[in-house]
Order: structure tokens, then C-alpha cells, then sequence
């Protein structure tokens, strides 16, 4: 078996009657392939789902040591200066607040909340800010010379302020951080990557791929016409519905695939290869397991994978999205013969050498692949995270 570089995680999974994933104009969302038009669930859909699964036995965030990150334009407002305002005189808490707008948004960052880009920070960077946001406003109060200086500092342009001595200062402290915290930019960025285009070295590059999920199939949708009756009308109302509406419903069988760079996982974490197994331990589980999906009141989308398949390899990844550029039918056997069909192909083709392993709802195996539950898959994939040379995480 090769020394494992990435896994790659291939999954069927079956919804009925749903509305998983909606665009701008409240309809399923759709993915032309092969000549027929599918039903799509965008990256975005299924990560978001993923990493915000909080109560999973398997969430991210029960993790020891995975850190929260937040995603917001307020930051600074809500974490950094707001805990400071009952304490300190108005003027010191304006200037820190332009101060730190600029610090984390750039230039445009203390013009107002619409000027400033959205951005993910990991709670350890948080509570650093605001611990030097309090370390600043105490100084200031107890010094005029150093408020004088801050007011300064507030007014100047970003290329100035990382002249000023404090702020090599932050900037030296924050690196530290970076260095010695496992997950400085949290959890959230150290899975899927984080640009900061203020900052080109906060930046993070996101060690799982995840592609947009499409039918197998050519799609399969239908109008919904709903209506809701008053309960309380009086008898010499009208006896017809309060509300008409129409909607979107969909059935599919999605193929979707997930890429994780081991290496740079485990750099991501800091080193800490126990860290970066445990996430890629829950992750497996939340793929297979948490169903992404809009309206869960009106069509309770839930289910499980009818089939997971894990490659660990060194070279390239590849989807096997090309199984299903021919449309198949919506039939979880036949689009496994499909899958399997095209992996024969291409092992014969490249000999690539890729160790498998898959769960299955359906019988038909799939060539070079053990049979397993979803336990007993995660385990496997975390042995390949454990398989990782140390040289090739410090390269990552």
C-alpha cells in the first residue's frame, strides 16, 4: 500500500420529496452534466451543515481542542469593544474601535459595518484582541500621553499604522499565537481555508475539498401548491384557503466527494496528529449521517448514505463524477454498478494503487475494497491519518 497523501470520499446518498439546497429565486438548485439537467446541493450547503451540527454525537465541536470560529463582519463591535463600553470613557472606546476595525478589516474596516469584508476568526484570535483592546483602554486611561498616541493611531491610514510600534507589537503577539495554538483561526478555517484579503498572511489554505453534490440521475421535480386555512374564520367567511402558495419539491439519489489533504490537515492543526484523526474520524460521520435541507418542518429531509466509499492514495485526486455523465436511473444498485464500473476503469487504466474501503446498503461490491460499517470506516480512515510521514506534514 502507498503512503497515504489524501483520502477520498465518495457517497450516494437518497432524498424524497425535499428541497435540500435553494437559489435566489426559491427553486431547487441545478447543475447541467452529460446532457440532462440535475439537481444540485452546493459546497457551501453541505459544509455549512456539516461544521454546524451541534448537537451530533459526533460534532466537530465536541472535539477536545477544536476551537469555535465565527464568521461576521462584527467581530471587533460585538467581541472586542462591546465587553469594554460600561468601563471606560467613550472617547478611548471610539479610538480602540477604529484602531481594531482597521486592525482586523483593513482601511475600510472603520468605515462602517457594509465597507467591511466578512471574515472568519478562531476564538483563541478573539480573545487575544480583546484582551489587548482591555490592555490599550486601561493605558490610555491611566496615561494621556498613550491616549494621545492611540488617537493617532486611529486616524492613520493602514500603511502608517503598521509603523507604529504598538502595532508590531500586535503583530509579533499574534504570530506567537499562531505558532503556539493548534487551531489560532479555529476549527472552521483549519477544514476549509480562510482569505483574508486585508491581511495576505492571515490567510488559510483549506486542507478538505468538498464538491457540489449532483443527481445521479436526470432531475426529478414537481410544483407544490400548499394553502393554509384559517382556524378561526367565521362560518360567514369564505371557505377557501388563507394562503396559496406554490413550491418546489425534488427526489434524488446525489453522488458527492469530499478530498482531504492529510498533510496539510494535520499542519493545519499544528502538528497535533491525534487532532487532526479525530476530525477526520468525525467528519466521515457527519458526511454519512447529517443531511443538509431546507423546510425540515414540511419534508423532514433526512437519511444516511446508501454508500460510502474512502481511497487513501499519494497521488492526484479524481472524482468519479464521470461514473454518472450518462444519466442512470434514480436506483441505488445500478448507480453502484455504474461507480464500480468506472473505478475498474480507471484502476486499469492508471494503476494508481489506491487502498479502499466502503459501507453499502446494496450488495454489489466494489472492486479492491473491504467491506465495512460506518465505525469501523472511520477507524480505518484515521490509521491513514496516522500512516503520514512527519516529513511530509512539515512540507505541506
Amino acid at each position: 500500500m502507498t503512503t497515504p497523501r489524501f483520502l477520498q470520499i465518495h457517497s450516494l446518498h437518497s432524498y424524497t420529496a425535499a428541497l435540500l439546497n435553494r437559489d435566489d429565486t426559491g427553486l431547487a438548485k441545478r447543475l447541467p452534466y452529460g446532457n440532462a439537467q440535475r439537481t444540485r446541493i452546493s459546497s457551501q450547503c453541505l459544509k455549512r451543515h456539516w461544521r454546524t451540527a451541534e448537537h451530533d454525537p459526533h460534532a466537530l465541536h465536541n472535539i477536545d481542542g477544536a476551537e469555535r470560529a465565527y464568521r461576521s463582519r462584527e467581530l471587533v463591535t460585538k467581541e472586542v469593544i462591546k465587553p469594554l463600553k460600561e468601563n471606560y470613557p467613550e472617547e478611548i472606546i471610539e479610538t480602540l474601535n477604529q484602531i481594531f476595525q482597521k486592525l482586523v478589516y483593513g482601511d475600510n474596516g472603520a468605515k462602517g459595518k457594509k465597507n467591511r469584508q466578512t471574515l472568519l476568526l478562531g476564538e483563541p484570535e478573539i480573545s487575544w484582541l480583546a484582551s489587548e483592546a482591555k490592555r490599550l483602554a486601561e493605558e490610555a486611561q491611566s496615561s494621556e500621553a498613550v491616549k494621545t498616541e492611540l488617537d493617532k493611531w486611529s486616524k492613520a491610514t493602514v500603511k502608517e499604522f503598521k509603523k507604529n510600534e504598538r502595532f508590531k507589537a500586535c503583530k509579533e503577539n499574534i504570530e506567537a499565537l499562531h505558532e503556539n495554538t493548534a487551531l489560532p483561526g479555529g476549527l472552521e478555517a483549519a477544514l476549509f481555508g480562510r482569505m483574508v484579503t486585508s491581511d495576505l498572511a492571515a490567510n488559510i489554505d483549506a486542507p478538505v475539498y468538498v464538491a457540489h453534490a449532483f443527481t445521479v440521475h436526470a432531475e426529478e421535480t414537481e410544483g407544490d401548491y400548499l394553502t393554509a386555512v384559517d382556524d378561526l374564520k367565521d362560518e360567514e367567511d369564505d371557505g377557501g384557503a388563507d394562503t396559496i402558495q406554490e413550491t418546489e419539491l425534488t427526489s434524488g439519489l446525489f453522488y458527492g466527494y469530499v478530498v482531504i489533504d492529510l498533510p496539510g490537515l494535520i499542519e493545519n492543526c499544528s502538528g497535533d496528529r491525534e487532532l487532526a484523526g479525530q476530525v477526520v474520524h468525525n467528519l466521515i460521520h457527519l458526511i454519512a449521517e447529517v443531511s443538509p435541507g431546507a423546510k425540515r418542518g414540511s419534508t423532514a429531509p433526512f437519511g444516511r448514505a446508501d454508500l460510502m466509499l474512502i481511497e487513501a492514495g499519494d497521488r492526484q485526486p479524481r472524482s468519479l463524477a464521470a461514473a454518472y455523465r450518462k444519466p442512470v436511473l434514480h436506483d441505488c444498485e445500478e448507480a453502484v454498478v455504474a461507480l464500480n464500473d468506472h473505478l475498474a476503469l480507471l484502476d486499469k487504466t492508471y494503476e494508481t494503487g489506491e487502498a479502499r474501503r466502503y459501507l453499502s446498503l446494496v450488495d454489489t461490491p466494489l472492486t479492491g475494497a473491504g467491506k465495512l460499517s460506518l465505525k469501523a470506516l472511520a477507524e480505518w480512515a484515521v490509521k491513514r491519518v496516522n500512516e503520514v510521514p512527519i516529513e511530509d506534514t512539515a512540507d505541506a
